[in-house]
């Protein structure tokens, strides 16, 4: 498979691990509208981890910051007028399942230090930073140029769930009906991979990576976890019962060259980050895995280690479609 060239993106990503659209699973209702509007009603209200957003008229021209939160609105039937390239994709900043959907190409907006003047001079009346990593000081300056969706509570470090960023930008766009839509087709496609391998349930699952510096692996609450489980899979103990990375990064952990046996599990899925892909199936340590041994991995790139990483819907339907038979054959 070929490598993610498209990864020469972001600080963080090349810092350690990747910034990984991380979610929770938490239940958690963001969304509030006066008293029970419907779809195109406005005023809503979004509720976020810096209080209630009012959002007093259908947006015209949207900012969409958060990583995927571009590829939400888009996939809403709202064309961002600026939006970041978290993944560096290139182009209009989208994956190639949501290629064709803008007809006037956005301005690529900067992602972790994005340039706030350039913001304000697009003139957004809707800002949308719902997957991001939830600091004061970004939301502030963004709140100054327009009314901007952030986080929601508990969503610091991307640790928004989809469920959560589609409710929150279908609210905030007027399309409560469609995001639903989604979610639901989202979770049918998760299910009729479960009903096709029941043999999956309890298994468990290791969600691993490699970059030029580091290996490690995704804790319970990241999106390539909940990905996993979702198919039925539980996470591994021996990396669940390691400390999260601080910060911005709480949603891995760091796994020295010396432990890769840490690894080990029932299923274990990988991907390189800057780095060929041969970098880590030719490691002699990654090989001496029981399961790398078994042939019980699944080692991906290129467009679709992108979409389970970019954790929207579009993105999510198009990584299921494409690693089931993938795992499916490694625990065959």
């Amino acid at each position: 498979m070929r490598i993610p060239a498209r990864w020469s993106v972001g600080l963080l990503l090349a810092a350690t691990l990747s910034l990984a659209a991380c979610s929770s699973n938490a239940p958690v209702d963001p969304v509030s509208s006066p008293p029970a509007s419907a779809d195109g009603a406005y005023p809503v209200v979004v509720e976020t981890k810096f209080g209630a957003v009012t959002v007093e008229s259908a947006p015209q021209r949207v900012v969409a910051l958060g990583w995927g939160d571009a590829e939400t609105a888009l996939a809403l039937g709202v064309q961002p007028v600026g939006a970041s390239d978290w993944l560096g994709f290139g182009g209009d900043g989208v994956g190639p399942w949501s290629e064709g959907l803008y007809t006037a190409s956005p301005t690529i907006v900067g992602t972790m230090e994005p340039s706030f003047e350039e913001i304000a001079a697009l003139r957004p009346d809707l800002i949308l930073d719902v997957r991001s990593s939830g600091d004061s000081e970004r939301h502030a300056r963004l709140s100054a140029i327009a009314p901007t969706i952030g986080v929601p509570v508990g969503g610091d470090a991307y640790l928004t769930s989809s469920d959560q960023q589609v409710r929150m930008i279908a609210a905030a766009l007027g399309q409560v009906a469609a995001g639903e839509a989604m979610i639901a087709q989202v979770e049918a496609a998760f299910q009729s991979a479960r009903q096709a391998h029941p043999d999956w349930a309890g298994l468990t699952a290791t969600a691993a990576t490699r970059t030029s510096e580091s290996w490690g692996a995704y804790v319970e609450g990241s999106d390539r976890v909940i990905f996993l489980e979702r198919l039925g899979f539980v996470q591994s103990p021996a990396i669940a019962a390691l400390k999260p990375n601080e910060g911005a990064l709480g949603f891995s952990v760091s796994v020295s060259a010396e432990r890769l046996d840490l690894f080990d599990a029932d299923l274990v899925v990988a991907f390189p980050i800057w780095i060929p892909t041969t970098d880590i199936t030719d490691d002699p340590g990654w090989r001496a895995i029981p399961a790398i041994a078994a042939g019980h991995d699944v080692v991906i790139d290129g467009d679709l280690s992108s979409a389970y990483s970019v954790g929207t819907v579009p993105g999510i339907l198009y990584a299921l479609q494409h690693i089931v038979p993938l795992i499916a054959d490694a625990l065959d």
